[in-house]
This record gives structure tokens, C-alpha cells and sequence, in this order.
């Protein structure tokens, strides 16, 4: 049979194609996530000052990337997360991460971090003062999580006197995007979406080919994803980084999929533990005891007290 020169279908995506059958990675994950905006191309570097400048409010154009993952050979690296730290043309300080499963302590996670950013800067010398810091922006994109309970996308956090309605007009900022709250808004039309849900929706339902043809249309609104786009296509293209990409995902489901049995089969032989260890009549008492929060060392010990006779 003569081989058919005819090309398989394809999808559109802006000023470049992305061939149907090719599984695109999850942009979620923050491995993804810095492989597409810290590569030294115009693509990705524009990509990275378009999504900045969405979510600040103002144009910014990032000049440089600063180096902070750890070396490949480092067998810590599966439980850092991949953020992508830049300074802009103006000297501030940026640092955006993707965090798909973000722990339970992520607020003071974010502004532990997000003072330290502020106080990497130097300001030691002759001519400098306290006026010479610059703006340090602490972005988080959360996947798998609600934080806040308003349903609003995007919170924008300074330092604020609540009881007097005054700001303190500093130069530390916490910005959020929550994923989770991205429904809604894929619904409305494109032309609705201001540019930072354009850019949720993007990040939230890429790899999801059952709103494909609205994804093709935000990518054609929006320079700066077309471009993030673009960079994440010459990645799926790219055998060896494919597969290097695919393979740095794996290890992240594998661990986190470990973590999650351990937590569960822990909470089960606690359970199972506890049971064993109360009476009959105790049981409804453990089960209160576990739901409060104890421990199964502090039941046990708060159960021999109970039991003891007084003397």
C-alpha cells in the first residue's frame, strides 16, 4: 500500500500548530511551569513579563532570570518547589511559583518567603538608604486548594491598618491565584475575561481537549500566552526534554502517591490502634478524643489517668 502523504489533524494555536495526538504537558506542575518561563529565549522571557505584568497591574519587562534550582544530582530536589525567581528592567524583585498541591501551611510559607525577598536586597554603602529598596512581588498560582472563601481569582496583599482603613504603602506585596475558582469564569466568553482569567483559564484547563476551541481563542487574545504556548510546544517537540519533562512528573506523582498512602495507612493503624486500646463501652469516647485532634500517645495516656483509681 502506497504511504499516504497526508498530514494527521491539528489544532491551531496562534502563530504556530500543535499536532493532535500529542499529549501536552500539564503546566500545572511546577517543573512545567519553570521549564516554560525560564528558558533564555524571546518567547519565554515574554511570556514571563506578560503573565508579571497581569498580575501586578502594570507593565514590567523581566530582564534577568536568577538561578536558584538545585543541581540535578541533588536527591533534595523532589521536595523543592520550582520558582521562578527574576528581576525586572526597573531592579525589582519577583518570585512566582506554581504550586499544584500546596501544603497546609502555605500563607506563612508565602510570607516567610516573601520577607525574605524583601531583605535580600542590599542596600550597604555611603549613598544608599531605606528608600532605595525596591517593590518585591511574592506570586503564588495554587492548584489544588481554596485559601480564601470569597470566590474571588486573585487577592492582593499589603501591609493595612484594618481599624483605621489606612495602608501602610509598603513595598512587600503577596499576590494568589486560586485555580480552583477558575469554573465560572471559563464559562463566560473570552472577549468578558479580563487578562489575568484568560490566564487562569489557561493554566487551569490546557490539557483539556473538551475546551480546546476556547483555548485556541485565548491564545489568540493573548500575546504573552501564545507565547508561553509556543515555548511549551518547542518542549513537547523536543524528544530529550520531553522526555526529561515526563520523567521529572513521574517522580513527582510517584512521591506524592507514596505520601498519600503513608498518610492514610497511618491515620487507619491509628484507628485500628486506638480501638484496641478502649474498651468496649470507651469506643465513641476515642472516636470524640481522635476528632479533636489528639494524638494516639496523648489518648492512650489520657485513658490510663481516667482508668487509674484515685488514691
Amino acid at each position: 500500500m502506497e504511504k499516504s502523504n497526508q498530514k494527521p489533524p491539528r489544532y491551531e494555536w496562534g502563530p504556530f500548530t500543535l499536532w493532535d495526538g500529542i499529549e501536552v504537558l500539564d503546566i500545572r506542575y511546577d517543573q512545567v511551569f519553570k521549564a516554560v518561563f525560564t528558558k533564555e529565549t524571546k518567547e519565554s522571557r515574554g511570556a514571563l513579563s506578560h503573565l508579571i505584568s497581569a498580575l501586578i497591574g502594570r507593565t514590567v519587562k523581566v530582564e534577568a532570570i536568577i538561578a536558584n534550582e538545585p543541581p540535578v544530582d541533588d536527591l533534595r530536589q523532589r521536595y523543592l518547589r520550582f520558582d521562578v525567581a527574576c528581576v525586572t528592567e526597573e531592579g525589582e524583585l519577583v518570585n512566582v511559583e506554581m504550586s499544584f498541591n500546596p501544603e497546609e501551611d502555605e500563607k506563612a510559607r508565602l510570607e516567610y518567603y516573601a520577607a525574605r525577598l524583601f531583605v535580600s536586597q542590599g542596600i550597604h554603602g555611603e549613598d544608599k538608604n531605606y528608600n532605595d529598596l525596591m517593590e518585591t512581588y511574592q506570586i503564588a498560582i495554587l492548584g489544588k486548594c481554596q485559601s480564601f472563601t470569597d470566590g474571588k481569582l486573585i487577592h492582593n496583599f499589603l501591609y493595612y491598618d484594618p481599624d483605621n482603613c489606612i495602608s501602610f504603602g509598603g513595598k512587600t506585596r503577596i499576590i494568589t491565584v486560586e485555580l480552583v475558582k477558575t469554573k465560572p469564569i471559563a464559562d463566560k466568553s473570552i472577549e468578558d475575561m479580563t487578562t489575568v482569567e484568560r490566564w487562569a483559564v489557561f493554566f487551569q484547563y490546557l490539557t483539556d481537549e473538551a475546551i480546546r476551541a476556547k483555548m485556541n481563542g485565548i491564545v489568540k487574545q493573548e500575546v504573552g500566552i501564545a507565547m508561553a504556548v509556543e515555548t511549551l510546544s518547542k518542549i513537547t517537540q523536543d524528544q530529550e526534554e520531553y522526555i526529561r519533562m515526563t520523567t521529572l512528573l513521574k517522580s513527582e506523582l510517584d512521591w506524592q502517591s507514596k505520601m498519600t498512602n503513608a498518610r492514610r495507612s497511618g491515620r487507619k493503624e491509628g484507628r485500628e490502634e486506638g480501638m484496641e486500646i478502649a474498651h468496649k463501652e470507651d469506643r465513641q469516647y476515642f472516636l470524640e478524643l481522635l476528632n479533636q485532634g489528639l494524638s494516639i500517645d496523648e489518648i492512650k495516656e489520657r485513658l490510663q489517668k481516667e482508668n487509674t483509681p484515685q488514691m
